[in-house]
């Protein structure tokens, strides 16, 4: 009995440990997302502080302006949506760990129960049939909280993969507009001296002169 005591102490004294870390963990999650929402506010101020005429004067301002907005949005969703994921995940082990802590504290009080009442010579069964409900009760929880953070990893996998093909059409579309940017500029330079050979206007052939003899 008192090798399965030892044994049920050092698991809540592990899991004790585990909850401290993962209170660590969220901490820095909430840290990592306040100063990630601060970097979205000052990129906003700065673009609005900043005048158009100035941007405009800039060179290539206006290929940043096209594609650096949207390479910022799509970093910046892609972290906070990797930060609410790991927040999440988080939270489900953090709810497990403490109906899990339940069940092991309820063994032990049950076995300290069992010890007392030997002591004593009472009977023991209905105070153990509430705590067998109780545990089958924790147990089912668990088991709950274990299929919710199965189903919440299937979704999150399927939303990563079709996030990632649009991203990767996006991509592919991006480059097709600008192959044929590039096939329009090419038969511009193409067509420009044929049309300049085209409008230039026809001379009339001089008349042969016949000599009279």
């Amino acid at each position: 009995m008192s090798c399965t005591l030892e044994k049920v102490l050092s698991d809540a004294r592990t899991l004790l440990e585990r909850l401290k870390d993962h209170d660590t963990a969220a901490e820095s999650l909430i840290e990592q997302s306040s100063v990630l929402s601060q970097r979205i506010h000052c990129m906003k101020e700065v673009g609005n502080a900043l005048p158009d005429k100035y941007m405009e004067t800039i060179p290539g301002y206006q290929e940043l302006s096209k594609s650096k907005p949207h390479i910022l949005l799509t970093q910046e969703n892609t972290q906070i949506k990797e930060l609410q994921q790991e927040n999440k995940e988080l939270w489900l082990s953090l709810e497990e760990h403490q109906y899990a802590l339940e069940l092991i504290m309820g063994r032990y009080r049950k076995q300290m129960l069992q010890l007392m009442m030997e002591k004593k010579e009472m009977d023991t069964k209905p105070v153990l049939s509430l705590h067998e409900d109780h545990a089958k009760e924790m147990q089912s929880k668990l088991e709950r909280i274990c299929e919710m953070g199965q189903v919440m990893r299937r979704a999150v996998q399927v939303d990563d993969q079709h996030y990632c093909s649009v991203k990767e059409r996006l991509a592919q579309l991006e480059i097709e507009n600008k192959e044929l940017h590039d096939l329009l500029a090419i038969s511009k330079t193409v067509l420009k001296p044929q049309q300049e050979e085209a409008s230039k206007p026809e001379t009339e052939p001089k008349p042969k002169v016949i000599d009279k003899e």
